[in-house]
Order: C-alpha cells, then sequence, then structure tokens
C-alpha cells in the first residue's frame, strides 16, 4: 500500500519542486497516473505535444510513483531516462502519464511510463527510468 496519497505527494511537490507540471490522478501499490492540460507553450509545430513535454510528464509521473512508496524525499533523482516516441501526441487533448514502478529497492528505483493522448488507447510514448534514492540513515 501506498505511504503518501496524492494529495500528501501534491502538497509536498508544491514545496519542493513548485515548477513540475501535471496534476496527479491517482496513485496506488507501485503506481501513479497523472494528466497535463496541454496549452500553447507545450506544443510544437504542427500542434503537436513537444518531446520534452512528454518526458517532463513522464519523469515527475514516476517520481510520483515512487514518493508514494518511500515517502517524501526530495533528494530522489533521475539517473536515466530512455523515451521512445512511438506516435503523434494531439496538442488538442490532455496528456495522460502511466508509471509502474518495476523495482524497488534500497537505492535505486526502475520503472516504465507509458504516455496517450487523452480519449486514445494507443501509447504515444515510452519512457523506462531509473532514480537513484539517498542513503535513509
Amino acid at each position: 500500500m501506498p505511504v503518501m496519497t496524492a494529495a500528501a505527494i501534491e502538497d509536498f511537490l508544491d514545496e519542493v519542486f513548485p515548477q513540475r507540471a501535471g496534476t496527479i490522478e491517482a496513485v496506488d501499490h507501485m503506481r501513479a497516473t497523472m494528466s497535463l492540460a496541454i496549452e500553447d507553450e507545450h506544443l510544437r509545430p504542427g500542434s503537436s505535444v513537444s518531446g520534452p513535454t512528454m518526458m517532463g510528464l513522464a519523469d515527475v509521473c514516476l517520481y510520483v510513483a515512487i514518493l508514494a512508496q518511500i515517502g517524501p524525499e526530495p533528494m530522489a533523482v533521475t539517473t536515466d531516462l530512455n523515451c521512445h516516441f512511438l506516435r503523434r501526441a494531439r496538442g488538442d487533448r490532455d496528456l495522460i502519464a502511466n508509471a509502474r514502478v518495476i523495482k524497488l529497492g534500497r537505492r535505486l528505483a526502475v520503472g516504465e511510463v507509458q504516455l496517450f493522448s487523452a480519449g486514445d488507447e494507443r501509447p504515444v510514448a515510452h519512457v523506462t527510468a531509473t532514480y537513484a534514492i539517498p542513503d535513509s540513515d
């Protein structure tokens, strides 16, 4: 079971990471879901969601999934992120991220995130990432 609720994580992130983008929709055991309302600043030419926007939401969503399991840890940081863009993310729809923690160790967490344009079941990107978790002592 998660040790932090979505609301508690939102409050924590407001304090330590206020510049993040996206809204936490849900957290569960080893999972998190977030959404991002797409605005003009998220678009690239052709009215597609930009790669940095997609990678940023994926990174934060996996961080949220990890925080839900380990509690408030501002220094858990991304050490690796790999993104495969699968198809165009529509600029006229919200972006949805579904993160899953694959392995949660004492020092490292590994996970994956699938990104979708709202209302479309086909993923627009698949992200894998690793986070370093600082010693708790």
